[in-house]
């Protein structure tokens, strides 16, 4: 299933790729809106020990802002690399934090909307795998 794309998104995103990026410390950014319709957008930080990508940067940025429900995401790479999908980590954590999270993918007319669900199928489930404490702290 796809959902409109958002290009106030994109375009966010791109403008920070385009203003911001750094040599190859800062080459992708990423947008997201929150839920209460604003935008939170911020950088990767590259480091070859394997630094947060610009997705996971937004999550913390926007918690940071007091957003903590995101509806859509998008990372676009600098010098007009155009929009580019999730790393299977950031999947992973996107779709642990924000099960229910759209992700722009695809470049120009191919650009769509989907649920992160979808471009991580059978995904193990961090929160389905926590122990339940009971009142009387047993687990159940």
């Amino acid at each position: 299933m796809t959902h409109p794309v958002d290009h106030e998104l994109i375009q966010a995103a791109a403008d920070v790729a385009r203003t911001r990026s750094h040599g190859d410390n800062h080459t992708m950014a990423a947008a997201a809106r929150t839920r209460d319709g604003r935008i939170v957008t911020a950088m990767n930080a590259y480091h070859f020990t394997g630094g947060p990508c610009a997705e996971l940067v937004v999550v913390g940025a926007a918690a940071a802002q007091g957003a903590y429900e995101l509806d859509t995401m998008v990372a676009v790479g600098d010098r007009d690399r155009g929009v580019v999908p999730p790393c299977g980590r950031c999947r992973q954590v996107l779709a642990d934090y924000f099960p229910d999270l759209k992700v722009i993918v695809g470049r120009g007319a191919e650009a769509r909307t989907v649920p992160i669900t979808d471009l991580l199928p059978e995904t193990y489930v961090w929160a389905d795998h926590q122990l339940e404490i009971d009142g009387a702290g047993a687990s159940s």
